[in-house]
Formats: C-alpha cells, sequence, structure tokens
C-alpha cells in the first residue's frame, strides 16, 4: 500500500508535467561554439532574432503595399505586444513599420513585393520560457483573408511537441486496450491480465512524476516523455508478466500460495531486479555525455525502469498474496490452464530447441550470415543535427519554414556567428576579412558589432550555402591564426551541431566500453560465468548492428520514405546514441531471462544439453509473449509523425523480431551446444568471488505439502538416449514415447550427456527426455 500510494502521488505531481519540458540541451555546453553562445548571450543579451517568423503573401494581382492589405497586417502587428504582453515582447523587424518594429526595410519583402515577413521576438531567457509562452500565442498570428504562414524557430520546437503529445495520447488510446486484449489471451483470464497492466500503469504515471520533478532541478527536453511512455509501459507490462507467469506456474506444480509468492519473488523476482539493473547499467551510459537532452533521457529512463522492477517485486506479489488461485479467476478454461513443468518442457520450445541443438552448425551459420547482411547498410550511416526535417513533409510549420528559407536565403535562421573578445579593432577587422575566405559562405560576414554595455566583445555572422555541411567552414575559421589580444570563437546553430556530434562520436567508444564492461560484470556475478556475459555481449553487438543497419537502410537510404511519410536524411546523433543504449539494454534483458532458467537448471543437477533444453522451453513461451507487448506498444509510436520518434520505434521493433526469434531461441542454444561445459566457465578466484557475493543463483528445495508426494520428473519421465532412440524427421516432431517398462532412471541428458553434479530426487525442473 505505501508504494501504491507513492505511485499514485507521483502520478498527481506530474499530471502537468508537459508545461515544464524544454526543446534545449541537444548542443554540449562545454563546446568552443557553447561558450561563444554564452559569451554573446552575456553581452549582448538573449537573441531573439527569429523566435517567431511571420511571412505574409499577398493575394493575387496585389502586392504587400496594397493599402488594404498591409493596414490589416501592421493592426495585427502592433496588437501582439499589447494583447500579449506577457508572452510577445516586440515586433523585431517588419517590412511595414509598427509600434515596435526594429526596422521597416526592402530586405523584408521580395523583388516582386508579393511576400513580406515580420520577425517576433517572446519574453524568456531559456528554452522552457520561450516555447511555453509560444504555445500559449500560438494561434494569434492568423489574419482572416491573408494567407499566414507561421515560421522561427519556436514554432518548430511546438510542432515537435504537439507531435510528440499525440504520440502518448495514441499510446493510451491504442496500445492499453491492444496489449489488455493480448493478456487475456496469453493468461486466459481478465483477473491475470489487469496485474501486469496495474503494475504498468502505476510505473508509467509515477515516471511522470519523476519527470516533473527533475524540471525543478535541470532543463529537461520534451522527447523524454514518449521515450518514458514506451520504456516504462513495455518493461513494467514485461515484468509483471513475467512474475505472473512464474507465480501461476509454481501454483501449477501444488505449491500453497503464500509459497508460491515466495519462490516467485525468489526466482522470477530476482531476476527482474537483475534484469532492471542491468538496463539502467546500459541507460546509465548516456550519463558519459555532456548534452542536457541525453542526461535527461538517461535520468528519466532509469528511473522508470527502477520504477517498473520495484513495482513489481512489491505492490505485484502482495497482489498475489490476496489473489492467491483466484488469479485465474473470469477466464476461459481454454487459455487458462497453466501447464506443469514437464508439460511445458516436452511442448513446443522443448521440440524445437532439442531440433536446433542437434544441428548446431547448421542453424549458427546461416543465421550469423543473415545477420551480417542486415548489418552491410551501416556504412551508410550519417549524423545529422536538429532541424525541422524532421517534421512530416506535409507539416504547415515546416512548409512555411521552407517557404521562408527560400523566399529570403539570406535570412535564415541558423547563421554561423564569429564572437571576438580584444580591444584591437583593426586586428578584429583583419580577421573578419580572412572569414569572409571561407568555404560555404552564402554571404560575406558584416562588419562586426560591439557589445550595448560597451565591453570589448564583437559579432558577426553570415548565412551558409548548406548549414547541414558546415564542417568545411567551422574547420576553416577556427584554422586562422589569432593576433595578440584577439580571441576569435565560432559559434551558431551550426557550429553547435557540429561539436555536439563531435563529443558524441569521440565519447561513443568509452560508451560501449563501460557498457559492455558493467554488464559483463553484473552477468558473471548473476550466473557464475564469464563466457555466459561475453557470448551475450556477442548477441547484443549482433542484433544492434543488424538493427543500427535496418535504421539507415530505411531511413538515410529512403526505402519506404513514400508509405511511411518522412524526409531521408542523416539520423539526429543525439537520437541515435538513444537507440544504441535502449536496444542493447532491451537486448540484455531477454538474455536474463533466458540464462537465468537455465543457470536455475543447471545448479539442479542438469547438464548443459538440458539446462538449455529446459531453459528455452519454460521461457520460449514467455519471452515471445513479452516482446509482442512491447511490440504493440512500440507500434502506437510507429505511427508518429516525427522521424525522430519513428527511429525508435522501428528500431525497436527490428531489434525485437531478432532478438526474440533469431537470436534468443535459435542462435543462443545453438551457440551453447557447440560450446558444450565451457558455457559455465571462469577463472577459480572469480567463482569465489561470486560465492562470497551471494549473488548465484538459488536452489530452491521442494516444499509441497505433506499430505501430496512430490513429482519427481527425473524418475517419473523416461530417460532418452539419441544412440539407441530414433527421433522423428521432423524438427517439431511429438517427443518420443516412453518404453513399456520404464527403466531405472540414468543421470543421462537427451542428448546422452552426463550432469556434473548430481540430481536431486525431488527435482521438478529437469525431465530427462
Amino acid at each position: 500500500m505505501t508504494v501504491a500510494a507513492a505511485l499514485l502521488g507521483l502520478s498527481a505531481f506530474g499530471s502537468g508535467h508537459a508545461d515544464h519540458l524544454s526543446s534545449g540541451g541537444m548542443f554540449d555546453p562545454g563546446s568552443e561554439s557553447a561558450e561563444a553562445s554564452e559569451l554573446a548571450d552575456a553581452a549582448f543579451g538573449r537573441n531573439h532574432d527569429a523566435d517567431v517568423i511571420v511571412l505574409y503573401t499577398a493575394p493575387p494581382g496585389r502586392t504587400v503595399d496594397d493599402p488594404e492589405f498591409s493596414a490589416a497586417v501592421v493592426d495585427s502587428l502592433n496588437s501582439l505586444p499589447r494583447e500579449h504582453p506577457e508572452q510577445i515582447a516586440r515586433v523585431n523587424a517588419a517590412y511595414w513599420p509598427t509600434e515596435t518594429g526594429g526596422f521597416s526595410s526592402s530586405a523584408a519583402a521580395t523583388a516582386d513585393r508579393t511576400r513580406a515577413f515580420a520577425a517576433i521576438a517572446l519574453h524568456g531567457d531559456n528554452d522552457t520560457d520561450m516555447l511555453r509562452n509560444y504555445r500559449a500565442v500560438a494561434d494569434v498570428f492568423a489574419i482572416d483573408g491573408i494567407d499566414v504562414q507561421v515560421a522561427g524557430l519556436q514554432p518548430v520546437a511546438g510542432a515537435l511537441n504537439d507531435t510528440i503529445a499525440s504520440d502518448i495520447e495514441r499510446m493510451e488510446l491504442l496500445a492499453f486496450p491492444a496489449v489488455g486484449v493480448l493478456l487475456f489471451f496469453i493468461f486466459g483470464g481478465l483477473v491475470a491480465a489487469s496485474l501486469p497492466l496495474i503494475v504498468g500503469g502505476l510505473t508509467v504515471f509515477g515516471a511522470f512524476g519523476i519527470v516533473r520533478a527533475l524540471t525543478t532541478v535541470t532543463e529537461v527536453n520534451s522527447f523524454v516523455s514518449p521515450v518514458v511512455s514506451m520504456i516504462g509501459l513495455g518493461l513494467a507490462i514485461d515484468y509483471g508478466l513475467f512474475i505472473v507467469s512464474r507465480f501461476r506456474e509454481e501454483l501449477a506444480e501444488g505449491y500453497d500460495t503464500a509459497t508460491a509468492v515466495r519462490r516467485t519473488v525468489t526466482t522470477a523476482g530476482r531476476t527482474v531486479v537483475f534484469s532492471a539493473t542491468m538496463i539502467v547499467a546500459s541507460l546509465g551510459g548516456l550519463l558519459l555525455f555532456p548534452q542536457g537532452f541525453l542526461k535527461s533521457i538517461a535520468y528519466g529512463a532509469m528511473a522508470t525502469v527502477t520504477m517498473a522492477a520495484l513495482t513489481a517485486i512489491t505492490i505485484l506479489p502482495a497482489i498475489l498474496a490476496v489473489l492467491g488461485p483466484r488469479v485465474d479467476a473470469a477466464g476461459l478454461k481454454r487459455f487458462a490452464r497453466t501447464r506443469t513443468a514437464e508439460e511445458v518442457e516436452a511442448g513446443f520450445w522443448g521440440r524445437s530447441t532439442r531440433w536446433v541443438m542437434r544441428h548446431p552448425v547448421a542453424i549458427a551459420v546461416p543465421l550469423l550470415g543473415l545477420l551480417v547482411v542486415l548489418i552491410f547498410p551501416i556504412g551508410n550511416l550519417a549524423f545529422g543535427g536538429f532541424s525541422e526535417k524532421y517534421l512530416p513533409p506535409d507539416n504547415p510549420t515546416r512548409l512555411a519554414q521552407a517557404e521562408f528559407d527560400s523566399t529570403f536565403p539570406l535570412r535564415k535562421a541558423d547563421p554561423i556567428e564569429l564572437v571576438f573578445t580584444g580591444s584591437d579593432t583593426f586586428a578584429i577587422g583583419g580577421l573578419v576579412k580572412e572569414a569572409n575566405r571561407a568555404p560555404g559562405l552564402a554571404q560575406s560576414f558584416g562588419v562586426p558589432s560591439r557589445a550595448p554595455s560597451g565591453e570589448e566583445v564583437y559579432r558577426t555572422s553570415a548565412v551558409l550555402t548548406d548549414s547541414q555541411d558546415a564542417g568545411p567552414t567551422i574547420e576553416y575559421l577556427r584554422s586562422l591564426p589569432e593576433p595578440e589580444g584577439v580571441r576569435m570563437l565560432v559559434g551558431g546553430v551550426p557550429a553547435l551541431q557540429h561539436d555536439s556530434i563531435d563529443t558524441l562520436l569521440t565519447r561513443m567508444p568509452l560508451m560501449i566500453a563501460l557498457v559492455v564492461l558493467v554488464t559483463t560484470v553484473l552477468m558473471f556475478l548473476t550466473f557464475g560465468s564469464l563466457v555466459l556475459p561475453i557470448k551475450a555481449a556477442l548477441m547484443s553487438a549482433l542484433g544492434l548492428g543488424s538493427t543500427l543497419g535496418i535504421l539507415t537502410w530505411i531511413f538515410i537510404d529512403g526505402h519506404g520514405s513514400g508509405l511511411l511519410n518522412f524526409t531521408p536524411q542523416p539520423i539526429q546523433a543525439n537520437i541515435l546514441v538513444v537507440i544504441m543504449a535502449v536496444i542493447y539494454g532491451l537486448s540484455t534483458d531477454y538474455e536474463v531471462f533466458l540464462l537465468s532458467r537455465m543457470v536455475e537448471a543447471r545448479a539442479r543437477g542438469a547438464s548443459t544439453t538440458e539446462s538449455v533444453r529446459i531453459g528455452t522451453a519454460h521461457t520460449g513461451r514467455i519471452i515471445t509473449a513479452a516482446a509482442l507487448i512491447l511490440l504493440v506498444v512500440v507500434g502506437a509510436f510507429a505511427f508518429s509523425d516525427l522521424v525522430m520518434m519513428q527511429y525508435i520505434a522501428y528500431g525497436m521493433i527490428a531489434a525485437l523480431i531478432i532478438d526474440a526469434t533469431v537470436l534468443r531461441m535459435l542462435l543462443v542454444p545453438a551457440t551453447m551446444k557447440l560450446l558444450g561445459d565451457d558455457c559455465w566457465w571462469a577463472p577459480p578466484w572469480m567463482k569465489r568471488l561470486q560465492r562470497k557475493a551471494g549473488l548465484a543463483e538459488p536452489i530452491l528445495d521442494d516444499e509441497h505439502p505433506r499430505n501430496r508426494d512430490p513429482v519427481d520428473l527425473v524418475a517419473t519421465t523416461p530417460v532418452t538416449d539419441p544412440v539407441t532412440v530414433q527421433f522423428p524427421a521432423t524438427p517439431f516432431g511429438p517427443a518420443p514415447k516412453p518404453p513399456r517398462r520404464p527403466r531405472k532412471p540414468r543421470l543421462v541428458d537427451s542428448d546422452g550427456e552426463t550432469p556434473t553434479t548430481p540430481l536431486g530426487t525431488g527435482s521438478a525442473v529437469v525431465p530427462n527426455g
């Protein structure tokens, strides 16, 4: 009750979190360009030249000089600061004279006078305040009977935020009901199906409270909301699925409610905690980057994953303890019956795994070839900055920005800036002359203006021919020798994006190495093997590489751009790092659940082959169901109009399909069969370290009630030997029939291997056959 009350309180606190998010944090605050921006803002004040750009088009046959047309526009512009003084500061510039206009110039109109623009400044010294102010006045720029288009930095940011908000609403309207239906057929009952949804709902809405709390201490990017919603809902429901499934399995084995709850938390609950820890470790790699965007994503996602695990091992077991066998109430018998361990291991996943392990090379080699082929397109991977092109091609704000940039190419909102400090104006003038020789300039740098405060700080700017290809220009400018006593900093949006991408590329190898190291250590402490974590890392790398190859093929090479309604372009660099962290974390998540059941069987004395078969049989259906649930949640975001959200959605869809089928159910069993007992190897000193840590897989004793004889699956299941038993030729044919007269059990598995430790007489998880 305490945890539930805390989550409900967080949910209430986070109800208005969207109003406190921003579009900032995308750049490296320690870069030269960021220093130039800070220096210029301190000396000249925040630059509001391109907060809002309003483009006016005269009716056919008329011009912007028409008295009736110009009077309507001027009245509108003059009314904006008067009627909205808390949001709109002034009209910076316009073609027509206005009450607050900074200038009235022919440069603000086309040569034929059919179009003109006005630049409007908003109140606010940070991205959060300016975006909030723009959203409050987004609809006041329209004029009846006049073609008005609104562009600029804040309208683009507002359009992105609106798209994100609609994505979350779509998830709530579509994903929740769809997941509920899927859970009903997985569990066969309304009660059991509702439990993971309760965990998911509490987690997501509680996470919004944490996001709201973060906004009080740091700038939080609006992109956090969909990432938190997607990861939080998907993982929380998956964790709930694992816990409820294990509880029903323990009940099916004959344990009473209290014992079943305890055994569930000890096994599945332990795995949930380790899984969440490894995902948090993977997401924690984002903290290595200085960008506020990545830090806010990391804080929000890490808190969400932690909350999902906490809810799954506290609130859910409490509910199960109250429900007991009634967890299967309000269901259909056809779907609700929980199979025993013996039935599970003799089912589809057990038979398919046996078949895979009988043909490990024939399975592994083609699958590795397929994954390598999927990785090939990654050679075209390119990093991009932030722009309105991440909106759909038909989005009104994007169209307005494109129209303005093409009509007034020298008035673009993203010029490159030079900021000078020093008193030698002659030397500064010489630097500007040299700067004008830089490649890629659409115009020359103007005469630098001095700070109004009288400080010896000067600034000038110039528009680039292609802002997305600013590298050569920036490198040339930064290579210019500085005269003694004068310092020149290169800034502006193109330089900010260039420096941010450089920082990401520089620190990405460190992130990868650290995440792999941490997850490897955690998996070793969990499973007591050094080979299994290394194998898991390689599998995850294959899955991640394949996913990035697919994303490159779609979003950079442009396959399906018409169907998905996006413009092929480089992937936004920050989003790519998020995708890598999230997908690697999810890949590790499924690996942990799969290996935990294998190690559990191994701890009871099963051989390697039997451990793999038992673990895969018990988790195959659950991992598949968990992947389907996450696919449904992610699928709601696949319909997003925001291409950055599509990156994550389609990346996770591809990763889930590859992970839950190719890797976990086929390649992992084949690889472990080839490795044999080497799977469990670790140096003796590391084994001792793991034992001292006390994190090894627990071996649960048989705890059946005394009035019920324990089921000894070792004794009741016939032992098969591939040397003497002819298996069916079909891959997934029926299990071999037992001989008429049961033989005395031999400690061998289905492939003739001998367990390394004696099997317990009460083992209920190690059938030999």
